[in-house]
C-alpha cells in the first residue's frame, strides 16, 4: 500500500471558513421538487443573497444546519444524489477550473486533495494508491450522525460530477464502502456511481481503476492551470486556522484517561486564569465542554477499534460513571450505538 496524498481537513465547527461553492445545487433540487428553498437557511442566520455571494464564509456548524434543513424539506429520499448530479464545473469556482486545466488526472487529484479546504468538505479527505486501485478515503464522518447518508450522497455525487467534467467521460469506479446501513433506495447509489456499494462498513472509501490517473485531461492548459493554482493557494492561505490553544486544551484533556481535568485545572496547566481561557476559547466560538467531548469521542472510538473492553470499563475510561450515559453520549456524537459500531468493525474483518 502506497500513500500518495493526504489532505486532512479539521478545525473548529464555528469558524467561518467554508464558502458556498456547490451549495446552490441544493437550492436547485428543492426548487425542482416544488419546495420553497428559503427554508434551507432556517436557523443559519444566512440570507438567500449570501447563498450566491462568493465572499460569504460560513462555519461547519452552519453547513451541517443546511443539510439538516435539506433533509427536513426534501420530497425524495435520494435528493442528495440528485442535487450532486446537478453540479456544473462553474459551481466549483476557480477550484474547478484548476482541476479542469490540469495536465493529467493524477495532477488534478493532487491539486484537489491539497486544496480541498476550498470546497468546505464536511469530513476529512485523503487519497492513496493500493495496487491497481486508487482510493479516496473520508474520515471524521461519525460526527454527522443521522445526516451522514445525505451529506455523503451529496458530496460524492458532486465530486463525481466534477471528475467527469475534468475527464469528459465516466469515472471508472470499482467499489464504494460506506459506514451506515443501506437505505431503502440503495439501488440509486449503484446507478449513480456505476459500481457495487457496500454498506455497514467501518470505513468510508471510494475505489477506482488507478490507470485513469495517467490519462491526460482534455482541457489541459499549463497557463490556466498555473494561474488557477496560484489563486487557490492564496485563497487557502487566507482561510483561518484553528488556534494552537485548541490543541493545547486537547492535550491537557488527554493527560488522565477516565479522570478528565476541569477547566480550572486546564487553565492552570496552560498558565492562565479560568476566565482568560473561557475568553480565548470564545474567540474561536468554542467552549471547554465542546473540546472535551471531541477528546472523549475520539478515545471511545479508539477503544472500540483496538480492544474488546467491556462497555462498562470503556465508559469509565472516557469519563462516564454509567455505561448507559456513555451509550447516550456516543450516539449523540456519532449517530450510532457503541455496540453497533464495534460489530461493524468485527464484521469487516
Amino acid at each position: 500500500m502506497t500513500q500518495l496524498i493526504v489532505g486532512a481537513y479539521g478545525t473548529s465547527q464555528d469558524v467561518p471558513q467554508h464558502n458556498m461553492l456547490g451549495l446552490p445545487a441544493l437550492v436547485a433540487e428543492l426548487q425542482a421538487q416544488g419546495v420553497d428553498a428559503q427554508g434551507l437557511l432556517d436557523g443559519t442566520e444566512l440570507s438567500q443573497a449570501q447563498m450566491h455571494d462568493p465572499n460569504t464564509r460560513i462555519s461547519h456548524r452552519q453547513k451541517v444546519a443546511i443539510f439538516a434543513n435539506m433533509q427536513r424539506l426534501m420530497q425524495h429520499a435520494e435528493s442528495g444524489l440528485r442535487a450532486g448530479g446537478r453540479q456544473r464545473i462553474s459551481d466549483f469556482g476557480i477550484f474547478g477550473y484548476a482541476m479542469l486545466s490540469s495536465e493529467n488526472f493524477a495532477q488534478a487529484v493532487d491539486f484537489g486533495i491539497k486544496h480541498i479546504r476550498l470546497l468546505g468538505p464536511v469530513f476529512e479527505k485523503s487519497f492513496r494508491l493500493e495496487g491497481d486501485e486508487g482510493v479516496f478515503v473520508a474520515q471524521g464522518f461519525f460526527a454527522l450522525g443521522e445526516l451522514m447518508p445525505l451529506a455523503t450522497e451529496f458530496w460524492f455525487a458532486s465530486i463525481q460530477t466534477l471528475i467527469q467534467c475534468v475527464l469528459e467521460k465516466p469515472f471508472p469506479s470499482v467499489r464504494m464502502l460506506l459506514p451506515y446501513p443501506a437505505p431503502a433506495y440503495w439501488q440509486h447509489y449503484e446507478e449513480a456511481f456505476r459500481c457495487p456499494v457496500e454498506f455497514n462498513c467501518p470505513v468510508m472509501e471510494w475505489r477506482f481503476d488507478a490507470s485513469v490517473l495517467q490519462q491526460p485531461c482534455p482541457n489541459a492548459n499549463a497557463l490556466t492551470s498555473a494561474m488557477s493554482t496560484s489563486f487557490c493557494q492564496q485563497l487557502v492561505a487566507s482561510l483561518p486556522d484553528e488556534s494552537d490553544l485548541i490543541e493545547s486544551v486537547r492535550l491537557a484533556c488527554l493527560s488522565r484517561n477516565g479522570r478528565f481535568p476541569g477547566i480550572d485545572a486546564v487553565a492552570a496547566t496552560l498558565g492562565m486564569s479560568t476566565r482568560t481561557l473561557h475568553r480565548r476559547l470564545a474567540e474561536y466560538q468554542r467552549t471547554y465542554q465542546s473540546v472535551l467531548d471531541e477528546v472523549r469521542c475520539a478515545l471511545a472510538i479508539e477503544f472500540l477499534q483496538q480492544s474488546d473492553m467491556p462497555m462498562d470499563d470503556l465508559a469509565a475510561q472516557v469519563g462516564f460513571s454509567e455505561a448507559a450515559n456513555f451509550r447516550k453520549a456516543f450516539r449523540k456524537w456519532t449517530g450510532q450505538a457503541p455496540g453497533d459500531y464495534r460489530k461493524a468493525l468485527r464484521s469487516a474483518v
